[in-house]
């Protein structure tokens, strides 16, 4: 059986990281999925992107078991295996450090919507999943760490298709889309979310959170029946 549609996608969307300056060394990764087999491809752990190829993808099942490759899978598969076993109609994730969402999560903080970027791709805050619990911990953490981000949107009543991004107290964010692109293209817009509103409270702390009535035509005039936005 041939995989390697997704190991190529997988392996141009791992090298989009770098390049957007979502990572830094090898902090981070992403894989493809393709449902109808039941697998996807990811980045082998610890390995450089400079030394990365298709090639080197491992493809993985949707319970975390290696099917392909002579490569350790990144050390959060289990963790993507969740959502993707959970999570119907995303088929890219993406894991990173990135500066500013890293930092957002490390306080324990959703991200505020308070500007029309923010809500050109979502009309809520970014959620911040509370912190991992000792029990969690001590067990499968990677595999605990999906649940984690499960029980937050359960708990919050969120739509995993509608907000493709979360923060993971203490830890970092994950993001996922309908393909690995547009996972990374959330990974992008959820740094540069998360470094506008540090900005917007460190210039005013008590900046006010952006108005329902602008948040319901930034969205929909890009995503709404109506939309008019680009081509």
């Amino acid at each position: 059986m041939s995989y390697q549609h997704i190991k190529e996608e997988a392996y141009a969307a791992n090298m989009q990281l770098p390049e957007l300056g979502l990572v830094i060394f090898t902090f981070g990764n992403v894989s493809a999925a393709d449902r109808s087999k039941g697998v996807f491809a990811i980045k082998p752990s610890g390995v450089p992107y400079k030394d990365l190829s298709p090639d080197k993808m491992v493809i993985v099942d949707f319970d975390g078991n290696t099917v392909e490759g002579t490569l350790r899978p990144s050390s959060d598969t289990l963790t993507h295996a969740v959502l993707y076993k959970h999570w119907e109609g995303i088929n890219g994730i993406v894991h990173t450090h990135s500066t500013y969402a890293t930092a957002w999560a490390q306080s324990q903080r959703d991200v505020p919507i308070f500007g029309t970027t923010h809500a050109d791709h979502n009309t809520q805050d970014i959620p911040c999943a509370p912190p991992m619990s000792d029990e969690m911990i001590a067990g499968n953490y990677e595999y605990e760490t999906g649940f984690q981000i499960l029980n937050c949107f359960k708990e919050r009543g969120l739509d995993h298709k509608e907000m493709e991004m979360v923060l993971v107290g203490n830890h970092a964010p994950f993001t996922w889309g309908k393909n690995a692109d547009k996972a990374v293209y959330n990974s992008a817009v959820l740094e540069t979310v998360a470094q506008m509103a540090l900005l917007t409270e460190q210039i005013n702390p008590n900046a006010p959170r952006l108005k329902d009535a602008l948040i319901k035509k930034h969205f929909e005039r890009k995503h709404g029946p109506h939309s008019y936005y680009g081509q």
